[in-house]
């Protein structure tokens, strides 16, 4: 678990899983509603897998995204932007130099929400060996330069890979593998994060454990607002926002 000075504002934004790409380019209208001053965010908070492709080291998919690189950077001089790397979007320090970009050897990361501790973390941190093993390789510099070779093709065969994902989908089993995976491990009063995409809040112990909707569905974003004792994250919906 990696520690820092993290504080959650109140009127912070939390995004997860936008899976921005050329099939889903809503994410970009969202940063520039925030651009424009239509939204208006204390603290930008990016919970992984924002872009459906964006590898550091691998130059095709920067340039396929600049639009919303340009875009996050720009705010990143503005407000406060965290970003949780995911297993979409990784090695991304040098593409968002004015943002804090952690790591999945970083998350869950500890901070402060409303005086009370929470954890955050895209959600992909503990997978099995075998999943360990393949996060550690692909962010490999000398293996990305190999890919670089192969860019092209590798990339069109995750795209239709993609393309065939149902990003909304429940998962019956959820419920059961998170009280599993969260009792008795942690010591926080609020777990966030996203991966799963299941829009779902359980309490574990005396853990709020919150598993955020996807933004790829819906266009579902999450603002921070704080209550008497407790945090809320109030859903909304970026299309009808606009």
């Amino acid at each position: 678990m990696y520690h820092n000075d993290i504080e959650i504002k109140e009127g912070a934004f939390v995004i997860s899983d936008a899976h921005y790409s050329h099939r889903r380019p809503q994410f970009l209208e969202f940063l520039k509603a925030i651009q424009s001053k239509k939204l208006f965010p204390t603290q930008l908070i990016l919970m992984g897998d924002i872009f459906d492709a964006l590898f550091g080291g691998i130059q095709k998919t920067i340039d396929e995204n600049q639009e919303a690189i340009s875009s996050i950077n720009e705010l990143s001089q503005n407000i406060e932007v965290i970003y949780l790397e995911g297993n979409h979007d990784f090695n991304l320090k040098k593409i968002f130099p004015h943002a804090k970009v952690f790591k999945i050897q970083e998350q869950p990361l500890e901070g402060r929400v409303n005086n009370k501790k929470v954890l955050l973390a895209h959600g992909d941190y503990d997978g099995a060996l075998g999943y360990k093993i393949y996060t550690y390789l692909i962010r490999n510099r000398f293996i990305l330069n190999f890919l670089n070779l192969f860019d092209g093709y590798i990339l069109n065969k995750l795209d239709k890979y993609l393309n065939k994902k149902d990003d909304c989908k429940k998962l019956s089993w959820f419920e059961d593998f998170i009280k599993k995976r969260i009792s008795n491990n942690y010591e926080c009063e609020y777990f966030i994060e996203g991966h799963f995409h299941q829009n779902k809040t359980i309490k574990i112990d005396k853990i709020n454990y919150i598993n955020l909707g996807a933004f790829a569905c819906n266009q579902r974003y999450f603002s921070v607002e704080f209550g008497k004792d407790k945090v809320f994250l109030k859903e909304k919906e970026f299309s009808k926002e606009i």
